[in-house]
């Protein structure tokens, strides 16, 4: 039993200790993230802030640049919540030293990631490297659709663009009209600034809703040689007496010819029938002098009823290959909030406005290469991946502390990336003949859904034999062929079962732990710079987790 409360005594002077340092616990991760930030090379940052005028002293960019990864790192990644943290929660209230920055500064520090995150990405890199981090002997290409800061509602076509576009030139020409009735020729008013200073999308709305036109347009007459191409192929392979589907009018009238056939085979046989009944009833049959059992309506014959099916299908397909249906179909369309973001499939279906992020990832769980692509395809990024990855694996082993026996490395030689690479896992949606051949580290790249292949080696009796080798697999090409035949194998089976936790693993860090589902940057290039700093955060947090980024570490880098 309580003896009795404790006074609540808020107008005391002092609770917490003098000295920040005593707030929370030496071993607590903030400290960490503080001194590694302290480790990197930080000049282009200040060489982005003016010192020197009036006014007061500017926050100092390392600081902010802590705030931001610590943010990251714990989920908080709204610049109106960093502030908000700033005053409630001491983590973060450390790293600020109890000197606030407004959400506004923090904004417009984020705003400058696309010059500086590049060179951010790589000096992480080396450290986790000086750290013994970077396993590249099996690494793993992943992509994940990530959130643009734009709204599915916010797409337009190009007819509602055009019409955009037109109506802000007329609301224009009439403000213009109407401000020099109120004020006169030559005279402004009130001054207003010409625009916003906005994000690196930036731009006004008519600006950006130029650009979606102009994009929009572009794609159009892409999409429109494409399909001249494709007519052209396809007419020169008629005529080249090549199989292929014929033209939708074409196929429809090829299946009525059909059914009209089917039924008039039908009828032909109901007539002989009727004449053979009839002759028979002139002799006097009768009952079982009857040639047989008559013929069933056409409507129940089997050959006219496919025969109908087909002309159905047949019509079916001619409707969805109508160009008015497919505009309707799939209609395109261009985003007015981030023109460069794109609508795309959703990992458990449906659709998001957003972008398609690639990683490659070492065994060791470290994040070597990053990109941020609007393409909703992964099998165009698969070389610009490796290569990326190549220059990381020489970047690692360059910095890395040598192992018993080895040269030192730091400003030795490193052998070339392709070589230090020992495999490349990949999955289906990097499937490609290029890919496959293309020059490089070996890899293993799915040629379906692996559990049917293991599925498959199992049931025909080849995992760990080559009998498999044998089996082609439906996709007709022989290097596809030999790539299933390999994944079908029990070395095959083993090396691609590494590919879930070293490619997923980094991807469900950052959108569950960190909750970046949604990035805060709009345009390619900042969308893009926020996804790698995302992906400098999560390797900080593996290297802590990891247990290799520790004080004493820190320490001996130092040194």
């Amino acid at each position: 039993m309580a003896k009795g409360y404790r006074a609540v005594r808020r107008d005391q002077p002092f609770l917490l200790p003098p000295d920040m340092r005593d707030w929370l616990p030496a071993d607590h991760g903030v400290w960490l993230f503080i001194d590694a930030v302290a480790q990197l090379e930080t000049a282009a940052l200040h060489a982005r802030r003016r010192t020197g005028g009036a006014g007061a002293p500017g926050f100092d960019p390392e600081m902010l640049l802590t705030l931001l990864m610590w943010g990251y790192a714990r989920g908080v990644t709204s610049s109106r919540r960093l502030e908000e943290a700033c005053w409630l929660d001491v983590s973060f209230r450390v790293i600020c030293a109890g000197d606030v920055p407004d959400h506004v500064t923090i904004a417009r520090f984020r705003r400058d990631f696309p010059g500086v995150i590049g060179d951010l990405f790589a000096q992480v890199l080396v450290l986790c490297a000086r750290l013994g981090m970077g396993e590249v002997g099996v690494i793993a290409l992943d992509g994940t659709k990530v959130r643009a800061n734009a709204a599915m509602s916010a797409n337009r076509a190009e007819d509602q663009l055009a019409g955009l576009a037109a109506a802000m030139v007329a609301a224009h020409g009439e403000a213009d009209a109407a401000e020099d009735a109120l004020h006169g020729p030559g005279r402004r008013g009130d001054r207003v600034p010409p625009r916003p200073r906005g994000g690196s999308a930036g731009g006004t709305r008519a600006e950006r809703i130029a650009r979606a036109l102009a994009g929009l347009r572009a794609e159009r007459s892409a999409a429109e040689a494409a399909a001249r191409d494709k007519r052209r192929a396809r007419a020169g392979a008629a005529a080249a007496g090549k199989p292929g589907r014929p033209p939708a009018g074409a196929e429809v009238e090829l299946a009525r010819g059909r059914v009209a056939r089917a039924e008039a085979a039908h009828q032909a046989t109901i007539a002989a029938w009727q004449a053979r009944a009839a002759a028979a009833l002139a002799g006097g049959a009768r009952g079982q002098g009857l040639p047989g059992k008559p013929p069933l309506p056409a409507s129940q014959s089997a050959r006219v009823v496919r025969a109908r099916q087909g002309l159905a299908r047949a019509q079916a397909r001619a409707a969805a290959r109508t160009p008015g249906r497919a505009a309707r179909r799939a209609k395109p369309a261009a985003n007015i909030t981030d023109p460069d973001s794109r609508l795309m499939p959703g990992a458990h279906g449906g659709f998001l406005q957003g972008y398609n992020a690639q990683n490659v990832t070492s065994s060791d769980g470290l994040i070597i290469a990053a990109e941020l692509t609007a393409s909703a395809n992964d099998v165009a990024w698969f070389e610009p991946m490796v290569r990326h990855a190549e220059a990381a694996a020489e970047l690692i082993t360059r910095h890395k502390p040598p192992a018993a026996g080895d040269s030192p490395g730091p400003d030795g030689p490193a052998p070339g990336g392709a070589r230090l690479i020992g495999l490349i896992l990949a999955d289906a949606g990097y499937l490609s003949e290029g890919n496959l051949a293309a020059a490089g580290p070996d890899r293993l790249i799915a040629t379906g859904k692996h559990r049917n292949l293991e599925k498959a080696a199992k049931a025909a009796g080849t995992a760990g034999h080559d009998r498999g080798a044998d089996r082609q697999p439906s996709q007709g090409s022989e290097l596809i062929a030999a790539m299933t035949a390999r994944l079908r194998t029990q070395e095959g089976i083993t090396s691609y079962r590494q590919r879930g936790h070293i490619a997923e693993t980094p991807h469900g860090y950052i959108k569950n732990v960190m909750g970046l589902r949604q990035l805060k940057l709009r345009g390619n290039e900042a969308a893009a710079a926020e996804w790698k700093f995302a992906a400098a955060v999560c390797n900080i947090a593996k290297a802590i987790s990891s247990g290799r980024l520790t004080p004493a570490t820190l320490a001996q880098l130092a040194t």
